[in-house]
């Protein structure tokens, strides 16, 4: 998917993805995957989600990367805070407390950006890529976050004739293949999206959809 694909989202408000409100399956297991911890958090391809400030709020500094700066000035501007905006390449950051934006390509991150980072929290990132582009995230994710690092991964699936993405369907098999050679991979949940749901009456699923919830270890 080219940039201009999302950008194109954006400028045009069709931002079905974005919840407006904070995950219920981060507000249900974050408590069990985070323990007592206050670790920094990345959120890649985190759009304008409200899922930062809640993370932000039980006191983890939290790094999210996302192309769109639409999104990031819309993240701030409706929670009604400041964002310090630093421009810069290949990232212009925008600051607000220990909550940073990085407005970019995921894909230009290095290592040395994520050295403090030990907790990745992925709700919207696996889910918004097709399939081929799904090994290179977790390639480059790999590569960048350090060793030991854990990861709350919320993935979907669902009937892809009934459908086109994004959100991309993304199996509970997939999700082995992907990470299996990398991770510890703690398969916490898997529940059935309701008929009535509106996500899945808006985009006609008549067949369901399942949703999981992963635990993952980086080796």
């Amino acid at each position: 998917m080219e940039h201009e694909f999302w950008h194109t989202r954006w400028a045009k408000g069709e931002i079905g993805f974005h919840e407006g409100s904070v995950n219920k399956y981060l507000h249900d297991h974050w408590p069990e995957f985070a323990g007592d911890r206050t670790d920094a958090v990345f959120v890649p391809l985190c759009g304008k989600a409200h899922d930062m400030w809640w993370l932000h709020d039980r006191g983890h500094p939290v790094i999210g990367v996302e192309l769109s700066d639409v999104a990031c000035k819309d993240f701030f501007e409706e929670a009604k805070e400041k964002a310090k905006v630093h421009p810069g390449e290949p990232f212009t950051r925008f600051r607000h407390d220990d909550l940073e934006l990085w407005c970019g390509d995921f894909f230009q991150l290095v290592p040395e950006d994520l050295t403090h980072i030990r907790m990745v929290y992925d709700r919207a990132a696996l889910i918004a890529l097709p399939p081929e582009m799904r090994t290179d995230y977790v390639n480059h994710l790999t590569t960048v976050i350090p060793d030991g690092t854990h990861i709350l991964l919320i993935t979907l699936d669902y009937d892809s004739n009934e459908m086109k993405g994004p959100p991309f369907n993304v199996s509970d098999e997939e999700v082995h293949n992907l990470y299996g050679e990398d991770y510890e991979i703690n398969h916490v949940l898997t529940r059935e999206m309701a008929r009535d749901n509106p996500f899945a009456k808006r985009r006609g699923l008549q067949n369901g959809a399942t949703e999981s919830v992963f635990y993952l270890k980086k080796y």
